[in-house]
């Protein structure tokens, strides 16, 4: 009977708080267990590079639920609490007290921590991340006017929380390695408009440089650390922020014999090699029925939608997790929104509808004539379509997609695909 069952999640962010109402939208009547390393209750992590960073949101807007939600729904949410051990044979998670908590089903939505930053001198210097609300808060206090931040990436988060800092009034130093920010995952002919974007916000974007290392600042000098580059240029900086990625948490699952690659290896029922065991969110290396390969997507949009897949498999009902990747961005006046999944290098052309000079425009990335992914740039309520376009695999005619006047539902053309 599932009213005897445990089901211990072990992760207490988006996902694992998703998936415990998931569970009991769907009937279970068990006991859930949610364990969190965290003191604080799930809580969302877009906002802290977004409108919590920049002071336009309060802080309780970025919790999942309110605190007396998990009561309510019997939900034993357990903080400060670390799952140290997944023992599979005997179904049970120590706990860092050295307590066993027994399961019948487990989730893992240990999500991801940030790469460090790996130069010389970073262990000498308080070298600030991004991932939890406390850097959220440690970085509210940090961005006052006038404050020298450099910056070290220009990804998603690097760009965010740059525009962040710019908004509080700091002078910003951005550091890429690549030729152009977002090269990786936008292609060059995009990049370009998010680089531009900066620098007219005043940022001092660097690209093609080499960070060699860092050192706390000398005797007479009013920064708090100097950023050392392989040209031999030196800036001084009142803020060091590493935006580097990160890596998935799977230290759990390795050690317990679970597969591990790029994350917690599981099928589109997101079970992983142990039938009892399953993962969800940035940690899951997911079977993806419509891209036909496994991917691991690191986004707000996984983390709230994957759990509800993995409570139904969970409880044995029928399910599979097939939803197209989708994230969004807002730097400055600059809202976009993403969906589909491109690997790198992995398109043909980008078509783009639209001016990108006026950093109004939806771009397509391109196979053959099929479109694979679509970024809609400061342009709303078209994620449906595009997504329509993604789903269905149908060859449209390239030069009706970048026409305005055309609705992207009459782009779809009957010529066979090439």
């Amino acid at each position: 009977m599932t009213d005897r069952q445990t089901f211990v999640i072990v992760g207490a962010g988006l996902a694992g708080a998703s998936a415990a109402a998931a569970l009991r939208s769907e009937g279970f009547a068990g006991r859930i267990v949610l364990v969190g390393a965290e003191p604080h209750p799930p809580y969302e992590r877009p906002p802290l590079s977004k409108g919590y960073l920049a002071g336009a949101a309060d802080r309780a807007s970025v919790f999942v639920h309110p605190e007396p939600w998990y009561a309510e729904n019997r939900v034993e949410l357990r903080r400060s609490t670390r799952v140290t051990e997944l023992d599979r044979r005997r179904h049970q998670v120590v706990l860092d007290s050295g307590d066993r908590l027994g399961y019948d089903r487990l989730l893992l939505t240990t999500g991801a921590r940030p790469r460090t930053l790996a130069v010389l001198g970073a262990d000498q210097v308080d070298v600030r991340y991004l991932r939890s609300v406390d850097d959220s808060d440690r970085l509210r206090t940090d961005f006052s006017p006038g404050a020298r931040v450099v910056l070290v990436g220009a990804g998603w988060i690097g760009l965010e929380t740059a525009a962040a800092a710019r908004g509080a009034g700091c002078d910003v130093v951005v550091l890429e390695h690549a030729e152009l920010p977002l090269l990786r995952v936008l292609g060059p002919e995009v990049a370009g408009v998010f680089a531009g974007l900066h620098r007219d916000h005043g940022v001092d974007l660097r690209c093609g440089v080499t960070l060699t290392g860092v050192r706390p600042a000398g005797p007479g000098r009013t920064s708090s650390a100097t950023v050392h580059l392989d040209d031999g240029t030196e800036l001084e900086a009142d803020v060091v922020l590493a935006g580097v990625g990160v890596l998935p948490d799977t230290d759990l699952a390795g050690r317990a014999g679970l597969d591990v690659d790029d994350g917690i290896l599981v099928d589109s029922e997101l079970r992983t090699s142990d039938p009892d065991v399953f993962a969800a969110g940035d940690v899951a290396n997911a079977a993806h029925p419509l891209l036909g390969r496994s991917i691991r997507v690191e986004h707000w949009a996984n983390a709230l939608n994957q759990p509800r897949t993995a409570a139904r498999a969970m409880l044995g009902l029928p399910t599979s997790y097939d939803r197209l990747p989708y994230f969004f961005s807002d730097q400055y006046d600059l809202g976009l929104e993403y969906t589909g999944y491109v690997s790198p290098g992995g398109y043909d052309q980008v078509v783009v509808r639209g001016d990108p000079a006026s950093r109004q425009f939806i771009a397509f990335w391109m196979s053959g004539a099929r479109v694979l992914a679509g970024m809609n740039v400061n342009v709303w309520d078209v994620t449906g379509p595009i997504g329509d376009l993604i789903r269905s695999g149908s060859p449209v005619d390239t030069a009706r997609l970048a026409d305005p006047g055309v609705a992207l539902a009459d782009a779809v053309t009957t010529s066979p695909a090439p």
